[in-house]
């Protein structure tokens, strides 16, 4: 049972901890009576749910994110991990020094507010969101506050077209003129799968020999080469099949016959046999031959964008798309490339009446003249 005592002129909240202990908590100078009450209520409260901390012990919204860094190391891969820590280095310093419990709804919302105002775009604003988000969760996992302010926090919202939806691709021209320009087999044909599959960067490092369906004129996803290390695709819908043309298959056939062997089996080794070293691959090979082809900078990821976007043009389904990139459902690519889709489109408004009115259509023209 706690009360509120006063010594040396100040109220003191006088009380047993969860393990019985007896402590004492001095208020500020000038807090009133009605104000330790309140103290005393919301301290009681905690002990009840059993996440009280003496105030030395509580720890900074800093110390706790380097307590979950340590935490997720071993979980994720080396990629995200190295995402994570970047973002608690150079996102969080309004909220480091905070007392982990101190971290309310307001001080969320001013995070996002604050990091929407700035440059930042709305889907690097949704990442550090995320980042917040399993920082928060970590601290209530180990009882440093009871509710997760991130919960109940208002999230950004779409205002026209961010930033970050805007995607550089090639046209069909700017892809010849780029492919022309390599001289190099291997880069060729890895430049030019990347296009016509629109698979992943760390998918194509990965790709082995085995993978690839010659019967079918399909490569199989089966791993992805990140960071330095080798990993299972990132979800389960990122394990697939990817259709290929029969020009794809033959530059194919090409490169396996003048690939040198090695002992993993890949399509594309370095000169070791090993994987292909990417930040090498992309400064020696990739940003070159976009110069030397006087093609716009991209990066190797809007070669993904690419595919997509030429699918999108002549029409593909959009599910079939969805499983040819490994989304998790269409809702997903939707999302991403939704703002591709033209809004005018008279053809499918022309086929929706002719299946309608084309076998009298004529007839109810002329009755209702």
């Amino acid at each position: 049972m706690a009360c509120i005592a006063k010594r040396r002129n100040r109220l003191v909240i006088d009380f047993y901890d969860h393990q019985g202990k007896r402590r004492w908590k001095t208020l500020p100078m000038g807090t009133t009576k009605t104000e330790a009450k309140e103290a005393m209520r919301e301290l009681e409260d905690q002990i009840a749910r059993g996440v009280w901390l003496p105030e030395r012990r509580i720890p900074t919204f800093a110390e706790v994110g380097q307590d979950w860094l340590e935490h997720k190391k071993a979980n994720i891969r080396q990629s995200s991990w190295e995402m994570y820590a970047r973002h608690l280095r150079l996102h969080f310093g309004e909220l480091d020094s905070l007392k982990i419990n101190r971290i309310s709804i307001s001080h969320v919302e001013r995070f996002i507010a604050n990091h929407r105002a700035g440059k930042l775009n709305l889907t690097t604003v949704r990442k550090l969101i995320v980042t917040l988000n399993q920082v928060m969760g970590y601290a209530v996992r180990h009882r440093y506050i009871d509710a997760n302010p991130c919960r109940d926090a208002e999230r950004p919202r779409k205002r026209g077209k961010d930033e970050g939806d805007i995607f550089s691709i090639l046209n069909p021209d700017e892809i010849v003129r780029f492919l022309d320009a390599v001289t190099d087999r291997k880069f060729k044909t890895l430049f030019m799968l990347a296009i016509m599959s629109g698979a992943r960067r760390g998918e194509i490092l990965g790709l082995k020999w085995a993978d690839i369906d010659w019967e079918n004129s399909q490569i199989r996803i089966r791993r992805t080469f990140n960071s330095g290390q080798w990993y299972l695709p990132k979800s389960k819908s990122s394990v697939r099949e990817i259709d290929l043309g029969p020009k794809m298959m033959i530059e194919l056939k090409k490169w396996k016959l003048a690939c040198p062997a090695n002992d993993l089996d890949l399509v594309f080794p370095d000169k070791d046999g090993g994987p292909l070293e990417p930040t090498l691959m992309l400064r020696n090979q990739f940003a070159p031959t976009l110069e030397k082809a006087g093609v716009k900078k991209i990066r190797f990821h809007d070669m993904r964008h690419t595919k997509v976007s030429l699918m999108i043009e002549q029409g593909e389904n959009i599910k079939y798309i969805q499983s040819q990139l490994g989304h998790a459902n269409p809702t997903v690519t939707l999302n991403v490339y939704g703002h591709l889709m033209s809004s005018i489109n008279q053809e499918a408004a022309c086929r929706f009446e002719n299946a309608i009115f084309q076998p009298t259509g004529s007839r109810m023209v002329a009755e209702s003249v």
